[in-house]
């Protein structure tokens, strides 16, 4: 599964990307930090079996902020967010939710899985796949299974558990369990935070 690492590198592409003119170190630092917040999720695990992936991977509570902020800025007359920190307040929301839902929840969704409607459904969805071309079956995809038995549904918080160093396996753990923490599974991954760290750094360099 990505590190928060890599979910951090990935949600600096998007900010990088999408902050525009609003761009500094705040607004960027603003959205790696939102965008590893799900990972919280781990530490609820202890305490709640199937919480991590779930209770703060749901895209329910990003996309009903969304929502909320929709209301804030274009249905009322006078603007909270606006009102409090102006269009640079507003553009950094934005950047923040999307990195949120993409660089991290959907990020998951397609590596291993996340519980993506919680608490609205309790399923996890698992679209880890590839789309290739045959010249002999043509084009396939594998990211959702279309057959009639088939489908993406791979379990619910009852029967899931994501290990993490923090919390290896569903309940109590003998002391002398192994933890490991992992930080760069694949050499794609380590691509990644590479050049997500590398691209934030040098647009806050070339900014001063």
């Amino acid at each position: 599964m990505p590190s928060t690492l890599v979910h951090v590198a990935v949600a600096g592409l998007v900010g990088t990307a999408l902050l525009g003119s609003y761009f500094d170190r705040r607004a960027i630092l603003t959205v790696m930090a939102v965008g590893a917040v799900p990972d919280l999720d781990t530490l609820i695990g202890i305490w709640i079996s199937g919480a991590h992936r779930a209770y703060l991977h749901s895209i329910v509570l990003p996309t009903a902020l969304a929502l909320l902020l929709v209301w804030d800025v274009y249905w009322r007359e006078e603007s909270w967010v606006g009102t409090r920190w102006g269009e640079y307040g507003i553009r950094v929301a934005w950047v923040s939710l999307f990195a949120v839902i993409f660089a991290h929840s959907l990020y998951d969704g397609v590596v291993n899985g996340v519980n993506l409607l919680w608490p609205l459904q309790d399923r996890f969805y698992d679209f880890s796949g590839e789309l290739l071309v045959s010249s002999e079956r043509g084009i396939i995809q594998t990211f959702i299974d279309l057959s009639p038995d088939g489908g993406t549904v791979e379990g619910t918080t009852e029967n899931t558990h994501y290990y993490t160093g923090v919390d290896p396996s569903r309940g109590e753990e003998p002391e002398n369990v192994e933890r490991i923490f992992h930080v760069i599974q694949s050499g794609e991954r380590l691509l990644l935070t590479v050049v997500g760290f590398g691209v934030v750094g040098y647009r806050l360099w070339a900014e001063e």
